[in-house]
C-alpha cells in the first residue's frame, strides 16, 4: 500500500494540545510522508489518505477523495459522528493504556473523596474545627459503573480491589470476574437501586443523551452510609441534564456530584454548578492523555494498516462507539 499524506483537522487546543504541536509530533513519528494542517497548509487533496481530527468542522472531511481512515485524537467520537457528510471510511477511536490508567485514577480518586468525606473535612479545615465523624469501611459502599467498556472495566477492577461492592451495567450482557453485571433496560432499575455512588462512563449515543436525569437519580439507593446517592460523570457532557442535577441536589434526591464534563464547554461562568456546595468540578481532564502517546498510537496504526493489517478500535457507527 502506498504511503499517503496525513491531514490534521483540529479545532481549538492550547499549549501542548495546539495544532502546531500536533503537526510537529506527527512529523517526528511519520518522517517519510507529508503532514498538513488543514485548511491552513497548502495540501494535495488527492494525496491525503488519513486524517487525524479533533472536533473538525462538519463537511471538511469530505474534501479528501482518497481518504482511507479517520483517527479521532480524543476518546469521544460523538462530534465526528454528527457530521452529516462524514465519509464512509473507518473511524478509529483512541484506546491507549495511558488514557485508561488516567481515567481509573480519576474515578478512584473521586470515589474515595466521597467515601472518605473529604468535602466535610476540607470545610472543617477552612473553619479550624476539629470534628471527626464516624468513617464507614469501603465494603459498606455500593458503587455502580454505567458502561463496562475498557475504561469502565478497569476502573471497576480498581474499586473492587480497594474493597467496594462494585457492579456494572451495560447495554449487552457481560460476565466479569468479581463484578456483579447487569444489562439492558430490564435490569437497569435493579442496578440503580443497589447503587450508592453511580459512575458514568457511557458513550454518547442517541439512547444515552440526557440519561443522567431525575428519573435515574430517583431510582438510586438512599439508604447507604453516604447519606444519599452520589453521581460521578467522567464520560460525556451530553449524558447529563444539568437542570435536573441542580434540582435534585436542592431537594435531596442527590447528596453530591462530581462532574468532569458538561453540556457546554467551557462551563459558562454563570452556571449554578460552579458555586453549589454539593458539586465538585474538573475541566474535562479526567483522562487528559499525553498527546505524544496518542500521536504514537495513530502513527503505529497507520504503519500497521499500510503493512496489510486491520485497523484496531474502529467505531461501530450503528452503535456510535
Amino acid at each position: 500500500m502506498s504511503k499517503g499524506a496525513l491531514a490534521l483537522l483540529i479545532s481549538g487546543g492550547t499549549d501542548n494540545w495546539a495544532p502546531d504541536r500536533w503537526k510537529l509530533r506527527f512529523n517526528q513519528k511519520l518522517e517519510d510522508r507529508d503532514v498538513a494542517l488543514f485548511p491552513a497548509d497548502a495540501t494535495d487533496l488527492d494525496a491525503v489518505h488519513y486524517a487525524a481530527v479533533w472536533q473538525p468542522e462538519p463537511g471538511l472531511l469530505r474534501t479528501f477523495p482518497n481518504l482511507k481512515a479517520i483517527f479521532n485524537l480524543g476518546a469521544g467520537v460523538d462530534a465526528v459522528l454528527q457530521d452529516p457528510l462524514l465519509p464512509a471510511v473507518p473511524l478509529v477511536r483512541v484506546a491507549d493504556d495511558d488514557l485508561t490508567s488516567r481515567m481509573t485514577e480519576y474515578v478512584v480518586m473521586h470515589t474515595l473523596m466521597h467515601h472518605r468525606q473529604q468535602a466535610y473535612l476540607a470545610d472543617c479545615q477552612r473553619t479550624r474545627v476539629w470534628a471527626p465523624r464516624v468513617q464507614w469501611p469501603a465494603r459498606a459502599v455500593r458503587v455502580g459503573m454505567l458502561g463496562m467498556g475498557v475504561l469502565g472495566r478497569q476502573a471497576a477492577f480498581a474499586l473492587r480491589d480497594i474493597g467496594f461492592q462494585v457492579a456494572g451495567w451495560s447495554k449487552r450482557a457481560k460476565s466479569i470476574d468479581g463484578i456483579q453485571c447487569y444489562a439492558g433496560s430490564g435490569e437497569l432499575g435493579a442496578f440503580l437501586a443497589r447503587t450508592d455512588i453511580l459512575v458514568a462512563l457511557l458513550p454518547l449515543t442517541s439512547e444515552t443523551r440526557g440519561f443522567l436525569a431525575r428519573n435515574v437519580f430517583e431510582q438510586l439507593a438512599n439508604d447507604g452510609p453516604l447519606g444519599g446517592p452520589v453521581v460521578i460523570n467522567a464520560g460525556r457532557g451530553g449524558l447529563q441534564n444539568e437542570r435536573d442535577i441542580i434540582a435534585c441536589l436542592e431537594d435531596g434526591t442527590l447528596k453530591a456530584v462530581t462532574l468532569d464534563v458538561f453540556e457546554r464547554e467551557p462551563l459558562p461562568s454563570d452556571s449554578p454548578l460552579w458555586a453549589h456546595p454539593g458539586v465538585t468540578i474538573s475541566p474535562h481532564n479526567a483522562a487528559d492523555t499525553d498527546p505524544d502517546s496518542i500521536a504514537s498510537y495513530v502513527a503505529t496504526q497507520i504503519l500497521s494498516f499500510e503493512a496489510g493489517r486491520p485497523l484496531k478500535n474502529v467505531v461501530d457507527r450503528q452503535r456510535s462507539y
